[in-house]
């Protein structure tokens, strides 16, 4: 996916609810939505100048830990992923959280959302992380706080590019981004990886999880 197709997508498909109680929320949806956008966007020329590095998945290995480049992995996807497949050592701090407000518009929302996204792909209604630029520096301050080195990546590489730009705006200025998320490794990439399935197949639940299976059943993927 292009870069500038990754953005939009980003924006897309992050269901964002505002909340007045936090600074910069209590906006209508199309200026969440807009704010989000453009943050995708903002990540898409860090990566283009350079001040992002983009490691593919065959690459992260050489990237991470001690023996490498020295960059920590930072997992931001929501938890029930994480819960499938994670890297172990990773630290993981979710840009997007369960949406558990039971108000008449949000129940709507969550409906609609079932229908068209949740029952096929088992993704959950979520809001943004309102905690996530603190929870980030509570997670790596022993690893130098805004001077660490973190490899930032999710399930297919775009809610990444929208934490990548928060956490630059905020000073962090050794990032790099996993480009094509997890979904684009293969197996051996990430050596350390535990939980009950593949780190490609972590984003894919649902009615598209029981096809999965079937299709590993008939080895038509591994």
């Amino acid at each position: 996916m292009a870069l500038g197709a990754a953005a939009a997508a980003a924006a897309s498909t992050c269901c964002i609810r505002s909340r007045a109680s936090s600074p910069g929320h209590g906006l209508p949806r199309s200026r969440v939505r807009a704010q989000a956008t453009s943050w995708a966007g903002g990540a898409e020329a860090l990566v283009r100048s350079g001040a992002v590095k983009a490691v593919r998945p065959k690459d992260a290995a050489a990237a991470l830990g001690g023996g490498g480049e020295g960059f920590r992995l930072l997992d931001v996807r929501p938890e029930w992923e994480r819960a499938r497949a994670s890297v172990r050592g990773s630290a993981h701090v979710p840009l997007f959280d369960a949406d558990d407000d039971m108000g008449p518009v949000t129940l709507l929302k969550k409906w609609v959302h079932f229908g068209y996204i949740g029952l096929w792909t088992g993704q959950a209604f979520t809001k943004m992380n309102e905690r996530f630029v603190d929870d980030v520096a509570a997670a790596v301050a022993a690893d130098g706080g805004k001077d660490a080195k973190l490899l930032v990546a999710c399930g297919e590489g775009l809610r990444s590019l929208i934490a990548v730009r928060m956490l630059h705006d905020d000073g962090y200025r050794n990032l790099a981004w996993l480009a094509g998320g997890f979904s684009k490794c293969t197996d051996g990439d990430f050596p350390d990886v535990e939980g009950e399935s593949k780190l490609q197949y972590a984003t894919i639940g649902g009615v598209s999880y029981i096809f999965l299976q079937i299709l590993l059943l008939l080895g038509v993927v591994k």
